[in-house]
């Protein structure tokens, strides 16, 4: 049985972490909550439904999914998946099975959770975030004939590929770096439609218009780099 391990980036999750915590499936052999500066019962929240919870007072995604690579580098027993889901409840857990599926059963490299239009609540998804999605990936698409659909952040990838992706940025671009770094190892990839739904709070970059702005900034960057490559 394959050994799968969630990393969660956290920051002022406290009405909805473990909800997610909750809900994903027993095959999850760790689940690993990056505290990002909290203000709120984050932490305790997360402790208490049973996570392990590592503190990142780097203020960034990148910044908590690497603090979690870090402490599953130095476990003596590696796991074959990394999962990584957002702690603000929009996806569905349960559905992480589907997300793996494609790796456990066709020996896929990295598969994305992509947010159909089918799928979504309605107003899930700010314009800002559908309008940045759809550039990004036909981009992706004119540049290296990319398939991609989605930056979804709930996405599974073999530990193994992940840690030969070397990922660097700390902040906005974590999920488009590591699918252009992808692309660029040649690795196989796939997406799977998932659910989403209307998340628990306000968004910390799709929600303010400073993090939006400096979102698209990271993404389009990250693009335009490996473009020039």
């Amino acid at each position: 049985m394959s050994v799968i391990k969630v990393i969660i980036p956290a920051f002022n999750e406290a009405d909805s972490i473990a909800h997610v915590i909750n809900e994903l499936p027993d095959t999850v052999t760790e689940i690993i909550v990056v505290n990002n500066n909290s203000t709120d019962k984050t932490v305790e929240n997360a402790k208490n439904a049973g996570a392990t919870v590592l503190t990142e007072n780097k203020k960034g995604y990148g910044y908590a999914c690497l603090a979690g690579l870090n402490y599953i580098a130095k476990q003596s027993k590696q796991p074959d998946i990394i999962v990584f889901v957002d702690g603000d409840y929009s996806d569905y857990p349960e559905e992480l099975s589907i997300l793996v599926a494609p790796i456990i059963n066709d020996n896929i490299d990295m598969v994305i959770g992509a947010r159909v239009e089918s799928l979504r609540e309605e107003d899930s998804m700010t314009p800002q975030q559908i309008f940045g999605n759809w550039l990004a990936t036909f981009l992706m698409k004119l540049f290296f004939k990319a398939k991609f659909t989605d930056l979804g952040p709930f996405r599974a990838i073999k530990y193994d590929k992940l840690l030969a992706l070397n990922m660097q940025d700390k902040t906005y671009g974590w999920t488009v770096e590591m699918q252009l770094k992808a692309l660029k190892n040649k690795f196989t990839y796939t997406e799977v439609p998932v659910r989403y739904k209307k998340r628990i709070g306000i968004s910390k970059v799709s929600g303010t218009v400073k993090g939006s702005i400096f979102a698209g900034i990271k993404i389009l960057s990250w693009i335009f780099k490996y473009s020039l490559k």
